[in-house]
C-alpha cells in the first residue's frame, strides 16, 4: 500500500477534502473541519511506513498525515466520478484522481501528527515508540536479536510486540517465521540460544520480504491493495491455516492452538517446545 501511494499521490496536490464517518477522524482532536482545512491545498511529499503505521509528508507544513487501517482499512485510488463504496468515509480530491480511506468496520483512521526525530529517523509523535521494521535502512538484526532475547515471555508474543525491538510482524508473519525457524511459539524467548533468536529475526526478514513482493496476504476482498488487488502470498504459506495438513518439510499434521483471541500455527515435530 505504501508503494502503491508513493507511485500516485506524491507531489499531487490535496484540493479537497471530504468526511463522511466521524469515527474515520475520531483520533484527530481538534475535529474534521480543523482536518479538511489543514490538508486542503497541502502536496504530498512522501509516502511512508514503520510497522503497521502509514504517514503521508507534505511540501508546506511539518505535521504528517497517520493513517492506521485497523482490520478492515484501505487506501485506494480512484478516478473522478468513479461511483463510491459506501464505506468510504473518506475522499480527497487530488484534481482527477480521488485518495479513499475506505473502513467497513471502522476500526481505523486519520490525523495529523508532528514529526519528530528519534534514533536518527523523523517519524511521527504517534510512531516514537515503535521499533523500526525490517526494511528500515536501519535496521540492525544483531541488535534486534538481543532486544528479543531480553524479554521473558513467549517468542511468539514477543513478535507481535510492536515495540520490543521490531515491528510489523502480525500473526500470519509470526507463526510462518517461527515455522522457518524451527522455533516453538509457547517458547520462552530469554530460554532461547542466540543462534535461535538469529533464526527468527533472519526468517522474519525473508517472510516478509516474500510476501512483500506477493503483494501481500489477502484472504478476502478487505485486504487489497491501492488499486483494489490482492496478494497471493497465502499460497505460500507453510503453517498458518493449515490445521492438519502435512508439514511441508517432515510430514506431521500441522497443529493449530488458540492464542488469545486469534489462533497459533505450527508443527509439533518441526518446533518442539524446549
Amino acid at each position: 500500500m505504501r508503494r502503491g501511494l508513493a507511485d500516485h499521490v506524491v507531489d499531487r496536490m490535496i484540493r479537497s477534502v471530504e468526511v463522511t464517518h466521524p469515527r474515520a477522524v475520531r483520533r484527530h482532536v481538534p475535529g474534521a473541519p480543523d482536518l479538511i482545512a489543514r490538508l486542503t491545498g497541502s502536496r504530498i511529499a512522501g509516502a511512508h511506513r514503520r510497522g503497521k503505521f502509514l504517514w503521508l509528508t507534505f511540501q508546506e507544513h511539518d505535521d504528517a498525515l497517520m493513517v492506521h487501517l485497523g482490520m478492515s482499512g484501505q487506501m485506494l485510488i480512484r478516478s473522478s466520478g468513479t461511483s463510491r463504496d459506501k464505506h468510504a468515509h473518506i475522499v480527497a480530491d487530488l484534481g482527477g484522481t480521488q485518495l479513499l480511506f475506505v473502513d467497513q468496520r471502522t476500526f481505523g483512521g486519520w490525523w495529523l501528527a508532528p514529526l519528530t526525530e528519534v534514533d536518527g529517523s523523523v517519524v511521527p509523535e504517534s510512531v516514537a515508540h515503535i521499533s523500526r521494521d525490517p526494511f528500515d535502512p536501519a535496521f540492525d538484526p544483531k541488535a534486534v536479536a538481543v532486544r528479543l532475547r531480553n524479554r521473558r515471555s513467549e517468542i511468539k508474543r514477543v513478535l507481535l510486540d510492536q515495540t520490543a525491538g521490531m515491528s510489523g510482524i502480525g500473526n500470519i508473519y509470526a507463526d510462518e517465521s517461527l515455522w522457518r525457524a524451527k522455533i516453538h511459539p509457547q517458547q520462552v524467548a530469554d530460554e532461547l540460544s542466540r543462534p535461535a533468536v538469529a533464526r527468527v529475526v533472519e526468517a522474519a526478514q525473508v517472510v516478509m520480504t516474500e510476501a512483500l513482493a506477493a503483494g501481500g496476504t489477502s484472504f478476502d476482498s478487505l485486504y487489497v491493495n491501492v488499486n483494489g488487488s490482492s496478494g497471493y502470498f497465502s499460497r505460500s504459506l507453510n503453517a498458518y491455516g493449515r490445521e492438519g495438513e502435512p508439514c511441508g518439510r517432515c510430514g506431521a499434521s500441522i497443529i493449530r492452538e488458540k492464542f488469545t483471541n486469534r489462533s497459533s500455527f505450527y508443527c509439533p515435530r518441526c518446533q518442539r517446545l524446549r
